[in-house]
């Protein structure tokens, strides 16, 4: 079963991506260190860089040029200073050369192979590095799957291989989940951290965990104070700071309007939506193009709900970990295979199941608000105007929060038993997927990518 750990699934890195920028940038950093490890990076005198699939389609629009350039140079989403950004990738193209690890320079070629793919995953990338007499020193393929995690090609054909961190409680399917839970008497979440204590401390847990929720107020508190347009031509204002000061005047209203509150969780949503499509920090929830979800559903928790505290934070990330884990298992996280039901269905379903346990939930009432959030986003489709994470993502976002919020709510006034169970869901999420035709699937091919052009836009 797959090992992954809170601190892998909510990881701290830039916009707009994690299948385009994040994977991208850690999967060059992966090549350059190959490179170093066969003591062959001092020989390299050019790399070429192909691209495949969704990420030649939509590499442009979602910086992934700019972060696998920077990944080249040993740059790690969680270490790159976003404000640095511009200015190095205007040094690489006006020089013409990269500095791997910032030492080595070399000539570079970076292709966008459009209509092209690998027969494994849409979002693969072709690294090859040559010497000076055109020798081949190294070619590797890796596969960016969602969430910024990365696949070497050999992990991917033969995952018998790749090492897995053995955990007490294994699970693949919400029914094995809810069998531990019985057995051990525990929450989903005391499962969970359990499976994470194999891995890490409990001091590095709870740590990483207040480092992840730290990262995400920070991207809120940014993205409610910063004004203008969006980078990328489609002339998208920031609404959140606006917005939240048409909130903040009228607070005083929301006994007379509660639903004023719906109007809270989209700011939250909308504010590190706007960060993340600026490029700017921000955590994967568990992709970039849905990373508002989690946090604005965690913001309405801590501003509306009386009995939260620092376990409830706790508590929600690890019960979130646990629906992540089924959804890798058994389905996936990327929109190049799934459509957006892989980014906004999960990450709402996610935040539901976290709420639910928040909120005093039995463990089916939380596997039940899993179930109804990525119910209600079967078949979402991806199609980014101008391949950009604008239109429809950052207001996806919003609808995202508040199903997951009423998911949880309408969990919580039943019993937890229903007719389609989350294992259900997430085999007809998959089914679907596998059966969205690819222009659906972040090609920016179909649907609204070609309804909307850019001239209406910026009307």
């Amino acid at each position: 079963m797959s090992s992954v750990s809170v601190l892998e699934g909510f990881s701290i890195g830039i916009g707009p991506s994690s299948s385009h920028t994040v994977g991208p940038m850690r999967a060059a950093r992966r090549f350059i260190a190959a490179l170093k490890e066969r003591e062959v990076l001092d020989e390299t005198a050019f790399v070429s860089t192909e691209l495949y699939g969704s990420l030649a389609m939509t590499g442009k629009g979602h910086a992934t040029d700019t972060a696998i350039l920077l990944g080249l140079e040993g740059e790690t989403p969680e270490g790159v200073d976003p404000d640095s950004i511009p200015q190095r990738v205007e040094l690489i193209q006006n020089q013409g050369k990269l500095n791997l690890f910032g030492r080595f320079s070399v000539d570079f070629e970076l292709l966008f192979l459009k209509g092209k793919r690998l027969p494994f995953h849409s979002n693969a990338i072709r690294f090859t590095a040559y010497d000076k007499q055109k020798k081949q020193l190294l070619r590797q393929v890796y596969y960016s799957i969602g969430g910024g995690f990365v696949l070497e090609h050999n992990e991917a054909v033969n995952p018998s291989e790749n090492q897995e961190r053995p955990v007490p409680f294994p699970f693949k399917t919400a029914v094995g989940l809810i069998e531990h839970c019985q057995r051990e008497n525990k929450a989903i979440w005391e499962i969970i951290f359990e499976n994470e204590k194999a891995m890490y401390t409990e001091t590095q847990i709870r740590e990483g965990i207040s480092r992840i929720w730290k990262a995400m107020c920070d991207s809120v508190e940014r993205g409610i104070r910063i004004e203008g347009e969006l980078p990328g031509g489609l002339k998208v204002p920031r609404r959140a700071a606006q917005l939240y000061k048409a909130l903040k005047d009228s607070e005083h209203k929301l006994a007379e309007d509660p639903t004023m509150v719906m109007e809270w969780v989209s700011l939250f949503s909308l504010a590190v939506n706007e960060e993340n499509a600026a490029g700017s920090r921000i955590v994967t929830a568990p992709t970039n193009g849905s990373s508002g979800v989690i946090p604005a559903v965690l913001h309405y928790a801590q501003k509306f709900v009386p009995t939260f505290n620092e376990e409830s934070i706790f508590i929600f990330f690890l019960t979130a970990t646990a629906m992540l884990i089924l959804y890798k298992e058994n389905a996936s996280i990327s929109a190049a295979e799934m459509g957006c039901q892989g980014e906004i269905g999960v990450s709402a379903s996610m935040a539901a199941a976290g709420l639910t346990a928040i909120l005093g939930g039995t463990n089916d009432q939380i596997e039940n608000a899993a179930e109804i959030a990525m119910e209600h986003h079967l078949g979402l489709t991806c199609d980014p105007i101008g391949g950009l994470v604008q239109i429809p993502c950052i207001e996806r976002n919003t609808m995202g929060a508040i199903k997951a919020i009423n998911a949880a709510r309408l969990a919580l006034r039943g019993t937890g038993q229903h007719a389609v169970s989350l294992d259900a869901v997430i085999r007809a999420m998959n089914e679907t997927g596998k059966n969205m035709s690819t222009m659906y699937k972040e090609t920016s091919e179909g649907g609204l990518a070609l309804q909307i052009s850019l001239t209406e836009t910026a009307c």
